[in-house]
């Protein structure tokens, strides 16, 4: 569970995060990727570790950012004004309250991960934009979520949600079975609402499993799955065109853009595959 339950401070008190430097997180090493300053020796040294076996990495990282603007733009453009992002890490690069309001500049955002210094960070967004929520919790107590009272007071379930979980799957065994933490959030949300995941994908090239050596190494998680299993992720949901396919691919605002066919993509261009399933 998180180290801290995201409620905000009072105004005249000073919030402390509680986090550990000496451990990397799935937030700081990402953010260290894609050559942020939010982060620590230990993470760096768990990105370094991604380097080693994934020599492009920070091309992996930044892919799948500008996949998660894809998404967010797409889903603003059907109609979508509020976002749960679950799993959200550091603010960097355009975010999802960016590239959402860019659309729609009503829209509403709430940021949830389970390293505290993410809501350290997101105070600051807090400050500006009042459409924009930082709690931290886990999505290992989807409930706690949908309880959270900074996430109730955001956003609306009567209506439909944008649920987003970005380049998290990868971090949890399936054993842990996250579809079922998942199926939690997706059932609080109403008809109309869509899924978007990405996640790491294993169609048997070498540089795949390369980046599961890095996750175990540097994180202790970060499994690769089939097509197939990544498609389950989904429960049972329609995907919009054009399905799950390699970030590079993916472009659903224009589903019959030409792209270039799968085996020309560089090597680390077939690590990460995204997808939007509908909840109709």
């Amino acid at each position: 569970m998180a180290e801290n339950d995201g409620t905000k401070s009072d105004d005249n008190e000073a919030f402390v995060p509680d986090f550990d430097i000496s451990r990397p997180t799935i937030a700081r090493v990402y953010d260290a990727l894609l050559g942020g300053k939010d982060n620590f020796a230990a993470d760096r040294e768990g990105a370094a570790a991604y380097v080693k076996y994934v020599p492009d990495a920070e091309g992996c990282a930044r892919e799948n950012r500008q996949a998660l603007v894809k998404g967010v733009k797409y889903l603003a453009k059907q109609g979508i004004d509020q976002f749960l992002d679950v799993g959200a890490g550091l603010p960097t690069m355009e975010n999802t309250h960016q590239a959402a309001q860019s659309v729609n500049p009503d829209a509403k955002v709430v940021y949830v991960d389970n390293d505290p210094i993410v809501l350290a960070h997101g105070r600051a967004l807090l400050a500006t934009d009042d459409s924009t929520t930082v709690v931290t919790a886990d999505l290992r107590d989807p409930q706690s979520i949908l309880d959270h009272e900074d996430v109730k007071a955001a956003l609306d379930f009567t209506r439909p949600i944008g649920l987003m979980i970005v380049g998290l799957h990868m971090h949890f065994h399936d054993d842990e079975q996250p579809d079922e933490w998942v199926r939690v959030l997706l059932d609080a949300c109403p008809a109309g609402s869509y899924l978007f995941i990405t996640d790491f994908v294993d169609t048997g090239e070498p540089l795949q499993k390369g980046m599961e050596k890095a996750g175990l190494e540097s994180l202790g998680n970060g499994w690769i799955r089939t097509p197939e299993r990544i498609t389950e992720h989904f429960l049972g949901l329609p995907l919009v065109e054009p399905g799950l396919d390699f970030l590079a691919r993916w472009f659903p605002e224009e589903p019959d853009k030409e792209v270039p066919a799968a085996e020309e993509l560089e090597p680390f261009q077939r690590i990460l595959m995204a997808g939007i399933g509908y909840k109709a």
